[in-house]
């Protein structure tokens, strides 16, 4: 029997454990899944443990299925292969983030409560993802296919920030183009903040979100200056 090799890898915000060949962690298979969508699902996730913890290149589809308990084929079969099983977990992780961007939020007393708001839920989010994001970005580099997929996930993401805007009594006398700029605001300082700053610059992620506060008050005074003038 060939010795599990058990690798931790953060992803969104809890530990997953890549395995390899044909372990999960207590010396046999995995339990074989019957439904198709329980298949899928079972696919994206170990893809997305794997990726994290090993890298999309040398991870191999027979690694991915093992920890799934699918069969290698599958992969191809659902997903046309590697490339459109990591276009499919970035599609999956939007449409969740969308889903739940759609719930009721607590009640803000002004227009820089709620926009402050907006840009601290958008900062932890990116945080929480940086791991999928490490993957992510360097393939959509190298793959213009999936960069249009990531485009895609960028406007879905936008669009449900512009709305949730459109309807907050906070932004009540608000210009349309207005309301639009400040959803991609919240994007941008997310990604900046939640992500460049304290992932790849190495900086204190308290600074870092008391930098974005800064800049999203200075926003938000700004537009409420330009509605009045």
């Amino acid at each position: 029997m060939k010795t599990t090799t058990i690798r931790k890898a953060e992803t969104t915000g809890d530990a997953v454990l890549a395995l390899c060949e044909n372990g999960n962690g207590n010396g046999s298979r995995p339990k074989r899944i019957r439904n198709r969508a329980a298949k899928k699902q079972a696919l994206i996730e170990a893809g997305l443990g794997l990726f994290a913890s090993k890298g999309y290149e040398v991870t191999t589809t027979r690694e991915i299925a093992a920890v799934a308990g699918c069969a290698e084929g599958l992969i191809h079969r659902y997903f046309n292969g590697k490339p459109g099983l990591l276009a499919a977990i970035i599609e999956s992780r939007v449409a969740k983030q969308v889903l739940d961007s759609g719930h009721p939020s607590r009640s803000a007393h002004d227009l820089e409560d709620e926009f402050l708001h907006l840009v601290d839920q958008e900062i932890e989010r990116v945080w929480q993802s940086r791991n999928f994001l490490r993957v992510v970005i360097p393939r959509a580099i190298v793959d213009p296919s999936l960069g249009g997929v990531m485009n895609r996930a960028l406007v879905l993401r936008s669009k449900a920030t512009s709305e949730h805007l459109h309807h907050s009594k906070t932004c009540v006398g608000l210009p349309p183009g207005t309301i639009d700029v400040l959803a991609q605001a919240v994007g941008m300082l997310g990604f900046v903040f939640g992500f460049v700053r304290p992932v790849l610059l190495g900086h204190d992620r308290s600074r870092a979100k008391k930098m974005a506060a800064t800049i999203a008050k200075t926003l938000v005074a700004n537009s409420v200056v330009s509605v009045v003038v």
